[in-house]
Formats: structure tokens, sequence, C-alpha cells
């Protein structure tokens, strides 16, 4: 049996996920001119998902630096302009070579 309390927590997140979306389409009918407002709304989307991914990278791995080596590795590689999936398997790698090699230290 659910508990009745899931369908609270249902509702409440639908309404807000709605009223979220629904707020700006009916506040603003026209096309944002304003070169401030659209440049903030461009990067909204990445700013939040570096928000939401950074933090949890260091918590990934089983030990700190091979975090951080995969942070360096993927940073590195993508100011090189690499693609994503060149910086992803590489970070990847990185974090299993320096894990492997911890684990003889």
């Amino acid at each position: 049996m659910i508990d009745s309390s899931f369908f609270v927590y249902l509702a409440l997140m639908a309404g807000v996920t709605y009223i979220i979306r629904m707020v700006p389409l009916t506040f603003f009918n026209k096309k944002i001119k304003n070169k401030y407002v659209q440049s903030f709304l461009f990067y909204i989307p990445y700013a939040v998902l570096s928000c939401m991914t950074f933090p949890a990278v260091f918590s990934a791995t089983s030990n700190l630096y091979s975090a951080v080596a995969g942070v360096i590795v993927a940073v590195i590689l993508a100011f090189y302009e690499k693609s994503l999936i060149v910086v992803a398997i590489s970070s990847c790698a990185g974090v299993l070579i320096v894990d492997f090699i911890l684990k003889f230290i």
C-alpha cells in the first residue's frame, strides 16, 4: 500500500513544476529584446547543471585524489575543445588509472 503523503508530495511537485513553466508564458507575450536578460536566460541551464554536477563529482569515486584527477583531465580536454564523449571517456580513464595506482601505494 502506498503512503497517502506520496500523493500529496506528487501533487505539490507537479504544481510547482507547472507554475514555474507557465508563469513566464503568461507574463511574457512578446519576444525579450533586452540583451542582458537574453544572455542571462541563455546561460541559466548551463549554470544550474554545473552547480548540480560539480559537487557530486568529488563524492562519486572511492578516493578524492582520483576524483580530482578526473576533473583535471576533463577541464584540460574541454579547454582544448574536444568532444563530449572524448572528455567523458578520458576523465573516466584518468580516474581509473589514478585509483589503480593508489591501490598499490
